[in-house]
Parts: C-alpha cells; sequence; structure tokens
C-alpha cells in the first residue's frame, strides 16, 4: 500500500476487524467512541475476556457510542454501521451473506474467541475491502490474521508497541504482516474516524463484496 488518504479509505472500506487483549478496553475507550454516526462499515471486535464469566463489554460502550453496540449472536445478518463484539468462550466468524457465526472449535493461541479466526473468515468475504487493526495483548494472536487480510489486499494497521500496556502482539503482527500503517491510539481513532461517509452520502447500502 503506498497512499492512504482519507477519501479512499472511505470509498473502499466495508468492514472493519479489530482484536486486542491486555489492555484493550482503554485503547478501545479511544477508538470505538470515534465512530461516527454516518459510518457505513460494520465493525467486529474480539477481545480476549475470561470463558467462565459474562461480557459486560457491551454495557460498556453502548454508554460511549453513537453506534449501535451488540454481542455477536450466531447466524445473526450483518447490519452496517454496528459494532459487534465477540461473546465468552465463542470464535466469531464472518460468512458470506455477510452474516455472523459462532464457534467452540478449538483454542487458537490459546484463546476463544480468537483474533486469528475473525480476522482470517472476514478476509475471506470482504478481501481488499477489509480493513484489520491488531492491538495490545501479550500473546501472538492477531498475527496470522492480519497477515490474511494483508493477503486479501486490505488495509493494515498495528498499535505502536511502544504505546501498548501489553507490546507482544502488535510486535508479533508487525512482523509478521508488515503493516500498513503503525500507529498510536488515537492516530487509529482519527483513521477510523475518516471511514464516514458524507453527511449527504449516509444512507446505508449493502457492501460490495470483491470480485
Amino acid at each position: 500500500m503506498t497512499s492512504l488518504t482519507a477519501d479512499s479509505l472511505a470509498h473502499r472500506i466495508d468492514a472493519v476487524v479489530i482484536g486486542a487483549s491486555a489492555g484493550g478496553v482503554e485503547v478501545l475507550s479511544v477508538l470505538l467512541p470515534a465512530l461516527p454516526a454516518t459510518l457505513r462499515a460494520p465493525v467486529f471486535v474480539v477481545l480476549h475476556q475470561p470463558p467462565d464469566r459474562r461480557s459486560v463489554l457491551t454495557e460498556i460502550f453502548r454508554r460511549k457510542c453513537v453506534l449501535p453496540v451488540h454481542e455477536a449472536e450466531d447466524k445473526e445478518p450483518v447490519v452496517p454501521g454496528t459494532v459487534y463484539f465477540a461473546p465468552p468462550n465463542y470464535h466469531l466468524l464472518i460468512e458470506r451473506g455477510p452474516s455472523l457465526a459462532l464457534s467452540v472449535d478449538d483454542l487458537v493461541q490459546f484463546s476463544r474467541p480468537s483474533i486469528d479466526v475473525l480476522f482470517q473468515s472476514a478476509a475471506e468475504v470482504y478481501g481488499r475491502r477489509l480493513l484489520g487493526v491488531v492491538l495490545t495483548g501479550w500473546n501472538e494472536d492477531g498475527a496470522s490474521g492480519l497477515l490474511a487480510v494483508r493477503q486479501a489486499r486490505g488495509v493494515t494497521v498495528v498499535q505502536d508497541p511502544d504505546t501498548a500496556e501489553a507490546p507482544v502482539m502488535p510486535q508479533a503482527a508487525r512482523l509478521r504482516c508488515q503493516p500498513d500503517l503503525v500507529l498510536a491510539p488515537q492516530a487509529i481513532a482519527e483513521l477510523l474516524r475518516s471511514l464516514a461517509a458524507p453527511a449527504s452520502d449516509a444512507s446505508p447500502s449493502p457492501s460490495a463484496l470483491p470480485s
């Protein structure tokens, strides 16, 4: 990727996938509230959580965000301009339609939900119209997934490890993928804000899948 402009991204990106682990709530609290009401792209988020506890992420982020925020449900159709969190102890996948799928397959990188699983499935559906973001965390989940986004010619972003509470995950993604952009959280928030459709052109439209 040689050139990324706000205008080119706003007309190119049909979906966003974000992966985080340790320290992720704090970074997501910078990123997700920056998403504007005119955003057409759905946003899918995996944040590693204890498998035996009820998630409160939707409650936390509904108070912070202007976009609708939901915990993903199996076979649910994807609604544009919606934030979806993977539930604890389930992999979140994107299927053609597009729709959501939940899986209790084996842990990947010691994790379920796995960032790799989400990113790889989303890359198959959205191809070059996908934006993938790997944030703070202590394991290497997300590195292979972000590589899949890159191989599908999507846009790849990694949090600057120097700004991460847990730098292992962004470092691994950076080494494995050679991402398009390495940014501090506030800069990632500005990038996501740039995805908004102009106010005069903000009516939702179906995602344009790659041929």
